[in-house]
């Protein structure tokens, strides 16, 4: 599981980091000392699991975490424990660590991510047949046919789905969510921007059209788009 932290005191950030590198199945991506920096890593990787502070410099760990349209699984870290019964309105946070905690209490919060991992994945995808996938969206399951996706398009944290019938934002990367594709269906042709080739129109410039919407070409995208669009 992919994790992060949220920490600005360094003791702190010494110890989670210790008691992570102890958890094989862990992989610490990023350390943050404000909550606001760790938006463009939320944005890139699937973060499953954050451990969070509530004292921080730019903003408070509870009002970051109601920033967060999908957040993943939260475990707190506080030396305060007056918080707790504030933090009960968050359905992601699984554990409350009171600072300076034990490897043995880690542990037991660690252990509830396991339990709570299916629950936690709330901006993922489930396949069932190859051509069909379910996307969750505020805990309502979407059915998509993937020959109805006309692109998907990433803004800083959040990526949005335009088909045939709908269009649906919720947070997630557009690396992980392209692995998700066809290959041989979807292409990406810009930073931002991952479209079906099936739904192409026309191509003017630097511009592809797909249907009433205009998409960039990125420089070093556009040469695989002819290649997979056969165009010589």
């Amino acid at each position: 599981m992919k994790c992060i932290i949220i920490e600005d005191e360094i003791p702190a950030q010494r110890i989670l980091k210790s008691y992570i590198g102890k958890v094989s199945y862990l992989e610490l991506v990023g350390t943050f000392n404000a909550a606001l920096k760790a938006y463009d890593t939320l944005h890139s990787e699937a973060i499953d699991v954050i451990f969070l502070d509530i004292n921080l410099p730019d903003i408070s760990g509870l009002s970051f975490l109601r920033t967060l349209k999908n957040p993943p699984t939260i475990i707190m870290t506080t030396a305060y424990p007056d918080y707790a019964v504030e933090s009960f309105e968050f359905e992601t946070i699984i554990d409350y660590l009171v600072k300076p905690f034990s490897l043995e209490r880690f542990l037991k919060a660690i252990q509830k991510t396991q339990r709570n991992q299916p629950k936690a994945a709330v901006t993922e995808t489930v396949k069932t047949p190859s051509e069909t996938l379910f996307l969750n969206v505020d805990k309502t399951f979407h059915k998509i046919q993937f020959q109805d996706i006309y692109y998907v398009e990433s803004e800083r944290n959040y990526l949005t789905l335009v088909s045939k019938q709908q269009k649906l934002s919720f947070i997630a990367s557009l690396r992980t969510w392209k692995e998700k594709l066809p290959q041989n269906q979807f292409i990406q042709i810009h930073k931002s921007f991952v479209i079906n080739v099936k739904h192409v129109e026309k191509i003017t410039g630097n511009e592809v059209y797909i249907y009433d919407k205009r998409i960039p070409v990125g420089r070093t995208f556009k040469a695989r788009l002819f290649e997979v669009l056969e165009i010589n």
